[in-house]
């Protein structure tokens, strides 16, 4: 955990505390939200659309009233505070730059409302500009960018007053792959040399993954699990976050014996399969056994000491460049997929083609049901 999550557990810097949303007086989109972070830290909100992630940033900003509970700045109140009276930096998916102004007058604008001489402001317009290496576009519209040049300055004008926190909503989701990926580096980046405090949003996993101390992932308006990036992936508390966080497979079966964390499972063509046991919380309980693609070997001189192994069916190979994708049938279960390096002298493996695959028991783990 990083020094930022564990100030989080103690003074946090933001702090929502059994925080509820409503729309309608009835259904609750935020549910009883509990959630502490640090100074400095980078935390995501990761969830699927409607899941409340989107709901609690905006709440954050001001932009929308909790129902109940209390959302803390720095230990203070700021439920009545107004959005601008916050001193918190916001980055949208669609840039809200203002298309008339040049770069250096949106820029600009955030600081004039702040009663800033002129002096002071120009110096911070070009640090800004200079921080996300656009200092040589302050004279450009907003229409002569490009996506990521007109991101690139919706994150300087957030970051240009100072200001305690960076809400970012989807601040990546218009743009193409490769530049997405070199800006979820160059935020991550800016994040660590300027020691601000993000809370960003995304649907995206391995946006997540890339860029958090911490993730929060959200489904039907509650918290599933908050934990560091290899903590969400190595070990998910349920199968929602299993299934939600990279590629899962997943085989159906009965916990034969539960002791402690350790689980015999029984699959449903009759295998016996060692796990460690997650949700699970007696014999007989039927649950979902997940194993990572890329934990499972066909080759027995690459199979960890002690691994369980299976037959399986070959049903598609699919070549992705540097790895290749074996989709499998294993136990009754169609759709299981093996990851492989694409590497000089890789084996070749054809459609019909039986095979024997293994795994470490420690990479499997019998799960909730969904």
């Amino acid at each position: 955990m990083t020094a930022a999550a564990t100030a989080a557990n103690d003074a946090a810097f933001v702090e929502f505390d059994h925080v509820q949303k409503s729309y309608d007086g009835v259904s609750l989109v935020v549910k009883d939200l509990n959630l502490k972070i640090g100074k400095g830290e980078f935390l995501t909100m990761l969830g699927p659309s409607g899941s409340g992630k989107t709901t609690c940033l905006m709440m954050l900003a001001g932009f929308e009233t909790a129902t109940h509970g209390e959302i803390r700045l720095d230990g203070r109140n700021i439920n009545d505070v107004p959005p601008h009276k916050r001193g918190i930096g916001m980055v949208f998916q669609n840039y809200a730059l203002f298309p008339h102004m040049s770069v250096g007058e949106n820029l600009a604008f955030p600081l004039e409302v702040r009663g800033m001489g002129k002096d002071e402001r120009e110096a911070k317009i070009k640090r800004a500009l200079d921080m996300v290496q656009m200092g040589q576009f302050a004279n450009r519209r907003p229409a002569q960018l490009s996506g990521g040049q007109q991101q690139r300055i919706a994150l300087a004008r957030a970051l240009v007053f100072d200001p305690k926190l960076v809400l970012m909503d989807e601040p990546l989701g218009a743009l193409d792959k490769q530049l997405r990926e070199h800006m979820q580096f160059e935020i991550k980046h800016l994040h660590e040399s300027l020691g601000i405090t993000v809370v960003y949003v995304t649907h995206d996993q391995g946006e997540a993954l890339t860029m958090s101390d911490r993730i929060a992932v959200f489904n039907d308006g509650r918290i599933q699990q908050l934990a560091s990036p290899a903590d969400l992936y190595e070990r998910p508390e349920n199968s929602f976050v299993a299934q939600f966080i990279g590629e899962n497979n997943k085989l159906p079966g009965t916990i034969e014996k539960l002791e402690g964390d350790k689980a015999l499972v029984r699959l449903a063509t009759g295998e016996m399969i060692d796990a460690t046991a997650v949700n699970i919380r007696e014999k007989g309980q039927q649950t979902l056994v997940s194993i990572r693609p890329e934990r499972v070997e066909f080759k027995p001189s690459m199979m960890p000491p002690g691994a369980h192994t299976i037959d399986a069916e070959v049903t598609e190979v699919i070549y992705m460049g540097d790895i290749l994708r074996a989709v499998l049938r294993v136990a009754g279960s169609n759709g299981f997929v093996m990851k492989m390096r694409n590497t000089l002298g890789q084996t070749r493996l054809s459609p019909g083609q039986t095979i024997k695959i293994g795994w470490d028991p420690l990479d499997a783990r019998a799960l909730d049901p969904m």
